[in-house]
């Protein structure tokens, strides 16, 4: 959205309706201020309209909307406004609204181009007076959704009791995952490992990464193991890696050594055999 187009979809910075009279007046200056998303028409808020933003549109749009910040007492009030998300633009920072007056204020949420689909949160918030108030703002981005996710950089640290599986968690869809991870070990001699994983976030938010830990208390000493984890998500995506472990570094050299000397013990003694025969 140029600059042009954003002061003109401001432009409007401040619509003011009088509201009629209160029936009292001190009852109406010991009323506080509100502000709730605009109601249609000159007719003030109720019950009935909004609490909350809700808007729909595919990225690299502008969605536009009014936040009413009513005034029924019978001084003028001023009200400082503000955004929570980087999407949200208010035509002004701060508006004085007259005594019985309703003062519209124009709001433009820009979806920037790429976003991708599902429901993103955020909020207006307006304080003054030692009041605040914050209407929640949802905006949700239409659009193919994808889900992808992946387990990367697996591997353990630690021996024994110490013994610590790291791994990280990525999702690299446009859609939030809520994935359920299990650990699985197999080493020389059989499975040594198969639990689910614990520590996993209940939801992992499109392009977001966690990097994770598992204890191993009961990891094996002597062994030469491979750590697998596999992550699922209720819609059916999986995805795993493995990793390495071999608690003592010289437990492979050495078994790979004992191995050749009892091929080559073999090999002589199988020599020495052909020799006495001929």
């Amino acid at each position: 959205m140029t600059s042009r187009t954003r002061a003109a979809a401001l432009s409007a910075v401040l619509v003011l309706i009088t509201l009629p009279a209160a029936p009292g007046a001190a009852a109406a200056d010991a009323t506080p201020w509100t502000a709730v998303p605009a109601p249609a028409g000159a007719k003030g808020p109720t019950t009935e309209d909004r609490s909350a933003f809700y808007l729909e549109g595919a990225p690299g749009t502008v969605l536009q909307d009014k936040l009413s910040v009513v005034n029924p007492g019978d001084r003028p009030r001023t009200v400082e406004l503000r955004a929570t998300g980087p999407w949200v633009a208010l035509a002004t920072a701060r508006v004085t609204v007259p005594p019985r007056t309703r003062a519209d204020v124009p709001l433009t949420v820009t979806v920037p181009v790429g976003t991708g689909p599902g429901r993103h949160a955020a909020a207006v918030v307006a304080t003054g007076e030692g009041r605040l108030l914050r209407v929640p703002l949802a905006v949700r981005v239409g659009g193919p959704a994808l889900s992808a996710l992946s387990v990367e950089h697996v591997r353990v640290s630690g021996t024994g009791g110490a013994a610590v599986i790291r791994y990280s968690l990525v999702n690299r869809g446009n859609t939030a995952l809520a994935p359920r991870l299990a650990l699985r070990a197999e080493g020389l001699f059989g499975e040594v490992l198969s639990r689910p994983a614990s520590g996993v976030p209940a939801e992992l938010l499109p392009g977001r990464s966690v990097r994770l830990t598992e204890k191993w208390p009961d990891a094996p000493r002597l062994d030469r193991v491979r750590v697998r984890v596999t992550a699922t998500t209720p819609d059916g995506i999986r995805a795993a890696a493995s990793g390495a472990y071999t608690p003592l570094p010289w437990l492979g050299p050495a078994l790979a050594g004992a191995a050749a000397l009892a091929a080559a013990g073999a090999t002589v003694r199988l020599v020495r055999r052909r020799k006495a025969r001929s």
